[in-house]
């Protein structure tokens, strides 16, 4: 047995101990009993997450990528500074500051958890654009290609791994938030877990916390496996 494959039979012994322990302590009956709801509330959170990061990537990556270019750069912290205020501000703030402009429901939870995943975003793409080789770029140029072939061909890719880590440091701050839209009358799994706060329900409040740390390790997980996909197929990494 190999080292690698040792570790992945030990951090899977380790997660179905995890897996094990929470079944018990969530129960059958409350699966049973509370099942449409885990199903409509994971959905409801499916939704928040994915409005809201893909609002991030939208702005973040360009915006990184503009920031990265060497007329802005001498800009770039101070708009940084910007981009940051869905993190300086403690969640629970940037919620009530949403609802009161946009009022209740999924629009004002999407607008916060789309501040809080942006500053990753952004930083990485910034960061892993800037740091590409300037020999790669004298070469893009040297065989003719526009600025922008170079950065879609060149600097993006070479930049691909970094912007994953921010967009997964995003996800998972994105995922961990979620629940909070509970407070401003959006559906999520918090509609599980402060219930179960309130009415000192271990088991469900225990549901509805696993559940989301099992979407926060899913998702990451799939956007790794994806990312190292993308990079073997386009020979950036081997």
């Amino acid at each position: 047995m190999t080292q690698r494959t040792a570790r992945i039979a030990g951090s899977l012994v380790v997660v179905v101990a995890i897996v094990a322990a929470l079944a018990s302590g969530i129960g059958a009956d409350t699966f049973r009993s509370r099942a449409d709801d885990l199903a409509y509330y994971t959905g409801q959170h499916l939704l928040l997450v994915g409005y809201s990061m893909a609002l991030a990537i939208l702005v973040g990556v360009p915006a990184g990528v503009i920031l990265s270019r060497p007329k802005f750069r001498r800009h770039a912290e101070r708009v940084m500074q910007i981009f940051n205020v869905g993190n300086t501000i403690p969640s629970l703030a940037v919620l009530a500051i949403a609802l009161g402009i946009f009022g209740i429901g999924n629009v004002p939870a999407i607008v916060a958890l789309f501040l809080a995943s942006l500053l990753p975003i952004t930083r990485n793409t910034y960061e892993g654009v800037k740091n590409v080789p300037a020999a790669l770029r004298e070469s893009a140029r040297g065989i003719g290609m526009t600025g922008w072939q170079s950065l879609t061909r060149v600097e993006l890719p070479n930049a691909m791994a970094i912007i994953i880590g921010g967009v997964r440091t995003a996800l998972a701050i994105n995922v961990g938030t979620a629940p909070l839209a509970y407070l401003i009358g959006a559906d999520s799994l918090g509609s599980l877990i402060f219930p179960g706060i309130y009415l000192d329900n271990q088991p469900l409040l225990l549901m509805g916390a696993a559940f989301t740390a099992m979407i926060a390790l899913v998702l990451d997980m799939l956007v790794a496996a994806g990312n190292r996909q993308w990079l073997i197929r386009h020979g950036v990494a081997a």
